[in-house]
């Protein structure tokens, strides 16, 4: 039974018991509802506990029934039906009342928690609003501004501001249900409050309203949800709790049928699966209590934060005492500014720092489990870097190398002990970006593979498993991605409207501001790199720019022309010169073919990516885009979009 009733005198305990998240699937919703009738006609019961098994209350709706017709009964019937009960319900939470858990214990007549239980509306991350009175209900008791953050902000409320909000009538400790049970034989004795939906709102001026429409809007960068959720509240506070339940539900319903939710339930799952691949059932990870960096640049001063932040030692590795000097000032800045963001309290950074061990030359990574290498992209230094790495360190320590595009096979060429060899590819900032392409040779064991996958899970990021070839998943399609885009240039469009139209898909920057910002000459290097070793790589557009000296922001120009401090692109008439002997005729192209072109090349190079057998599913390859590259979360990814054009 994923719902079960234990009775504690006059108290019935009601305990919702749906691994993993104890969802509100139909079978749950049809117990409550039924559980509801019973408990009220059964004269032995004065009042109710409802509860979570396990950690948490409820972590939200059933998303797998999302494709499918509603079934009855509702969430809104139930939390409708236990909100009018005849006899007293009282929420007691522990952990994560998520979604449809937190509208549930809206609809009870009162609610205790623990200190450290959290309460959201996360709705808007899978392109939906709350359709179970979260809107309506929320607001009447917490107030509408705070509400506003809650519904469409993304807010998290912990027990204890619940608590001061008004949500939660009591804070208590474990054993929560037999707290929970003394609070309602305690409440008995006093007059029940109004339930939520009859409680008095008071609406705010309209300028608060515009304020957050404008902030809102911002935030958004185009998905549809987070207005909407704010709609649904300003129409409630406006027009009464029965009219905005309503139109609640008619947004969500609404909502639940869109594209832009369709896309948003793909990666949530697709995010979920990452980290537990199916190759991988039953293989144990590693130790993993101690990590090397080699290399004090952007990249591995980004991979020390990011291990710092999980709470592993750090040891980091520079050539010379200048080098690892500023690799540490680097270091020491990212988490000076993540407390100067209030992300880490002063105490936080400095213990971030105090992990770190910085070493010139190798012989202090002799003993860590994990050593990641982050030097300059060029196979022979990282071949000395590892034929050093296999003398110094212990036989079972992993080995792994951070590159790009090289082929990790020839890296780990002579090392002793090349099953414990592995590619960790970070994306940069490597302490914020979410990505780990984590790339296998032929002899890792699955064991070092199986630690890749746990490493990700601690520091937080999305794991996708690449086969080997020039660029792994993400650079390749990137490649094929600004291939298309220069191709569009060549044929007379301009780079301004192409970066255009690609913003208005919901893209940062389009593909030439990018490529301004990250800095022409880096592929310019890796094709010039290509023609030496004989391949047929024609001239490009950025080939000429890059001769002529402009390699992006960093020199001033590139395809765009920058003012000095500035980083606003301003179309440059230099840029438009030089490229010249490659351009045809000015051609204009409408923004939703500019997009469709790009996203139809990056389709045909996922495509080829499955069919050699680099990337395991569509899914991965969307993965790798929108955690990677900024492809808009709203859009899926590229295999996603392109699976659902009409044959």
């Amino acid at each position: 039974m994923s719902v079960t009733v234990t009775h504690r005198g006059p108290i019935a305990v009601v305990t919702i018991d749906n691994p993993p998240v104890n969802a509100l699937s139909l079978a749950v919703r049809t117990q409550l509802f039924a559980l509801v009738e019973a408990l009220d006609a059964d004269e032995h019961v004065r009042a109710i506990v409802l509860t979570g098994g396990g950690k948490l209350f409820v972590g939200g709706a059933d998303i797998t029934e999302f494709g499918r017709p509603v079934e009855l009964p509702s969430l809104p019937a139930l939390i409708e039906r236990i909100e009018n009960a005849a006899k007293p319900w009282i929420a007691a939470v522990r952990g994560a009342a998520l979604g449809g858990g937190l509208e549930l214990a809206l609809g009870c007549h009162r609610r205790v928690a623990t200190a450290e239980a959290r309460f959201a509306l996360p709705e808007i991350n899978l392109g939906i609003i709350p359709g179970s009175g979260g809107t309506q209900r929320l607001p009447r008791l917490i107030g509408i501004e705070t509400a506003i953050r809650v519904a469409a902000e993304n807010l998290t409320l912990d027990g204890t501001r619940a608590a001061e909000l008004g949500f939660i009538d009591r804070l208590v400790q474990e054993p929560l249900v037999d707290a929970a049970e003394a609070f309602a034989l305690e409440a008995l004795s006093r007059p029940l409050p109004e339930p939520a939906s009859r409680r008095p709102l008071a609406t705010p001026a309209a300028t608060a309203w515009e304020e957050a429409t404008q902030r809102i809007g911002r935030a958004a960068r185009g998905a549809s949800a987070p207005l909407r959720a704010l709609e649904a509240l300003r129409f409630g506070a406006e027009n009464g709790f029965e009219a905005g339940l309503a139109n609640e539900r008619a947004i969500f319903l609404e909502l639940r049928a869109s594209d832009e939710s369709a896309a948003l339930r793909y990666l949530f799952f697709a995010e979920r699966a990452a980290p537990r691949p199916a190759g991988l059932r039953g293989i144990a990870a590693l130790p993993l209590a101690s990590a090397g960096v080699i290399g004090g640049g952007t990249m591995g001063v980004g991979i020390a934060a990011a291990l710092r932040n999980a709470g592993i030692p750090v040891v980091l590795v520079e050539r010379d005492e200048q080098s690892l000097e500023r690799g540490l000032t680097a270091l020491k800045a990212i988490f000076e500014a993540a407390r100067k963001r209030a992300s880490l309290s002063e105490e936080e950074a400095e213990a971030r720092m105090r992990g770190v061990t910085g070493a010139v030359g190798y012989e202090a990574l002799a003993g860590c489990d994990l050593v990641i290498e982050a030097v300059f992209e060029d196979l022979a230094v990282k071949r000395d870097v590892f034929a050093t790495l296999g003398r110094v360190c212990r036989p079972d320590a992993i080995l792994a190398t951070n590159t790009s595009y090289i082929d990790p096979r020839q890296i780990a060429e002579g090392l002793p002990h090349p099953d414990r060899f592995i590619g960790l590819h970070f994306f940069s900032p490597a302490q914020v970006m979410k990505l780990l392409e984590i790339v296998p040779i032929p002899e890792t064991r699955p064991e070092v593979l199986a630690t890749g996958f746990e490493l990700a899970r601690r520091l937080g990021k999305v794991p996708v498993r690449s086969g080997i070839c020039d660029g792994f998943i993400g650079n390749r399609i990137l490649r094929r991605y600004r291939a298309e885009a220069e191709a569009m240039v060549r044929d007379g469009v301009a780079p301004s409207a192409i970066d255009a139209a690609m913003r208005g898909f919901g893209y940062a920057m389009g593909p030439f501001e990018m490529q301004d910002m990250a800095g022409l000459d880096i592929s310019f290097l890796h094709r010039e790199a290509a023609r030496a070793r004989g391949e047929a790589i024609a001239e490009t557009p950025g080939d000429l720019l890059v001769r002529a000296g402009r390699k992006g922001q960093k020199s001033g120009g590139g395809w765009y022309d920058y003012a000095p401090g500035n980083r606003t692109p301003i179309p440059s008439p230099d840029a438009a010169r030089l490229i010249a002997p490659l351009v045809g005729a000015p051609l204009e192209l409408a923004p939703d073919r500019i997009v469709a072109r790009l996203i139809d090349a990056m389709a045909l190079e996922g495509q080829a990516i499955l069919d050699e057998g680099i990337a395991g599913s569509p899914s991965d390859i969307d993965l790798v885009e929108v955690h990677g590259y900024g492809f808009p979360r709203r859009h899926g990814g590229p295999m996603f979009l392109s699976s659902r054009q009409p044959s």
